[in-house]
């Protein structure tokens, strides 16, 4: 037997043993009854629980809106206070495609003809309660008084291609939350709203952080005035830590022969996540082994990629002069544009993007060095964190998978140096007393990793730091250093990022500060608002030296009323509001009111000149106020 509910899809959704399963499971079924009463002749789909709730997939034979919810919602109560029980029937299969056909069921049928020829299912099971029969392995509830009456919410309408191909009909797909009490769904429902609130894409668009443009392409973002002031603050405090901790910035180009990412591995191993290639014809170029004659020298065919890494970039730095022991570690850092050709269903905003600046940097050590440099690596992330309030998260040891059959098309084929570099990752982890889960399959194609994951406030989990052992690209590239017995070996490298991409740390950020950017890192950090235009004389004054001390200060706009100009700044959750009028003038003094905060403070200007700049260079998240 099996189910046409597609359990593989259940991402995240509670075990089939599960009551709160059998809850969503049945109320798949009510809704999909209340349905073809609403809508007869449409037929059905998938209808899955889910992590939070339920979804069916229609065909319609009318369109639904989601004005329709509460009369759906009240077919659906009506069917659960009938207590109509959920029967379970087997059939064997030439009996269950003719019980198919009778329900006039197409797309059912299909699946289930599948279930039986490949799988080769000798049986199909069915349930029905009341008037509604579905091919369904179940389990479910015994019978709908059992259901909770509003614990459920319709949530949503969505397309969705019968069996998520592109090439079949569009369907009608009908989210629903739902949970074992009402209480729950509240709270669910509540944190959804907020996250919605908190949407990275959605206050892009109101703070003027970024924008997507369909001639520039999907993926790759223009970053707005407001954007590109976080993304300088962000490069600005990593390139503060990475100096203290003896880096070495150093710039690279977006592209490079193709030979190159040959020689690294990528192009082997990560083929179809990179951009095609691009071939362009050189003159005098006398490496190339495809050369015509032509004008001024050989012309050759050369080919280019644009790279999906910095890495590789990097160990040509390293090994563009001779290196000795006494020299190691090397550390390089640089905030590189990388390209990627992302699906283009997993594209989105900030997040998933086919463009993106990367926080990269690479430590070339001895063996030896290993565990030190990623211990240094470790805190100095601990550091950033702070910086960024952030403390929620889960450390991952990001393991190969030696069982995955396709393994060699995934990772380099080296088990001895595989299980040698996890070891020392779980050493490192141990021995800083730190807590990790195993992700077994999610290392990277040239060794493993330390994942740090955040959960965002919109229920995301994201990858936002990483940290790699790389035994396989140092060998592949030839980088060598003189030991100190005067022979040549093979540095180990450490890919490290601690801020991840300025996409993807910025969308987190967005929705961790719901837009409200501590002052440090604000797009505007003081607005000045005037009680009217007869202050604004001083207004302008008090901007002007806040700007020659590199404050993004700005004059509110003398045209609006003093409550608009205050509403405008709270919108544009602008953290410094001051306000001044006659008193202030005359006392060269500041009201000064802090976003999100009731309680106004009048300062000399001075004084909060003084403060406001200790605030920032502290990167404080709260306003350092003077006693």
């Amino acid at each position: 037997m099996a189910s046409l509910d597609r359990r593989a899809e259940h991402s995240g959704a509670e075990q089939p043993d599960d009551e709160l399963y059998r809850i969503r499971h049945s109320l798949a079924h009510v809704l999909a009854q209340a349905v073809l009463e609403l809508r007869p002749g449409s037929t059905l789909g998938f209808g899955p629980p889910i992590k939070d709730g339920f979804y069916y997939d229609f065909l319609l034979s009318e369109p639904l809106t989601e004005a329709d919810f509460p009369e759906l919602e009240r077919r659906m109560r009506k069917i659960i206070k009938k207590g109509q029980r959920f029967y379970q029937e087997d059939l064997l299969a030439a009996e269950a495609l003719e019980r198919i056909d009778e329900m006039g069921e197409p797309y059912k049928r299909e699946y289930g003809a599948e279930l039986i020829a490949k799988q080769g299912l000798g049986t199909l099971s069915f349930y029905r309660n009341g008037p509604f029969l579905d091919m369904c392995e179940g389990p479910h509830v015994s019978d709908t008084k059992q259901l909770p009456r509003d614990a459920f919410k319709l949530r949503s309408l969505a397309g969705a291609y019968w069996r998520g191909d592109s090439a079949n009909a569009m369907m009608t797909r009908i989210y629903a939350w739902a949970f074992a009490a009402k209480a729950e769904l509240d709270d669910h429902v509540a944190r959804w709203e907020e996250a919605q609130r908190r949407d990275h894409k959605k206050l892009g668009r109101e703070l003027g952080i970024f924008t997507i443009d369909n001639d520039v392409g999907r993926g790759l973002p223009l970053w707005l005035p407001n954007g590109t002031v976080v993304r300088d603050e962000l490069e600005k405090l990593a390139e503060e830590l990475e100096f203290k901790a003896g880096y070495q910035r150093v710039a690279t180009p977006h592209l490079a022969r193709e030979s190159l990412y040959f020689k690294s591995g990528h192009l082997p191993y990560y083929a179809d996540d990179m951009y095609p290639s691009m071939e362009v014809m050189d003159q005098g170029h006398a490496e190339a082994p495809q050369s015509t004659a032509g004008e001024g020298g050989a012309a050759v065919k050369e080919a280019y990629r644009l790279r999906p890494m910095n890495c590789p970039h990097h160990h040509k730095v390293f090994a563009a002069v001779p290196r000795s022991y006494r020299d190691l570690p090397v550390r390089l850092a640089e905030y590189g544009q990388v390209y990627r050709w992302e699906d283009s269903g997993a594209v989105s905003g900030l997040v998933r993007v086919r463009g993106m600046c990367m926080n990269d940097a690479h430590i070339y050590c001895t063996e030896e060095q290993v565990k030190d440099e990623f211990k240094a690596v470790m805190r100095l992330y601990q550091e950033a964190y702070e910086f960024l309030d952030l403390d929620d998260y889960v450390v991952r040891l990001s393991r190969w998978n030696p069982d995955d059959p396709k393994g060699r098309d995934k990772y380099v084929d080296n088990p001895e140096a595989w299980t040698a570099s996890e070891t020392v990752l779980e050493e490192v982890l141990k021995e800083m007393g730190v807590n990790y889960v195993d992700g077994v399959g999610e290392a990277a194609f040239y060794g493993p990793k330390i994942d740090i994951q955040f959960l965002t406030v919109t229920g995301r989990e994201e990858s936002l730091s990483t940290v790699q052992l790389d035994f396989s690209q140092p060998a592949a590239l030839g980088l060598t250093y003189v030991g100190a017995d005067g022979q040549p070996h093979m540095p180990y490298c450490i890919h490290r990022a601690p801020f991840s991409t300025h996409e993807r740390m910025v969308a987190f950020l967005l929705e961790h500060y719901g837009g409200a950017f501590p002052t440090w890192l604000a797009p505007v950090q003081v607005q000045v608002v005037t009680v009217s235009e007869q202050f604004d004389a001083y207004g302008a004054e008090i901007v002007a030296t806040l700007r020659e001390r590199m404050v993004r200060a700005e004059l509110a706009p003398s045209s609006d009323t003093v409550s608009k100009k205050i509403r405008q700044a709270a919108t544009l959750k602008i953290p410094n509001v001051l306000i001044v009028g006659e008193r202030e003038q005359q006392e060269r003094t500041v009201t000064l009111r802090r976003h999100g905060h009731k309680a106004q403070h009048t300062l000399a200007l001075d004084h909060f000149q003084t403060a406001l700049l200790e605030t920032i260079n502290a990167r404080s998240r709260a306003f350092l106020l003077p006693d």
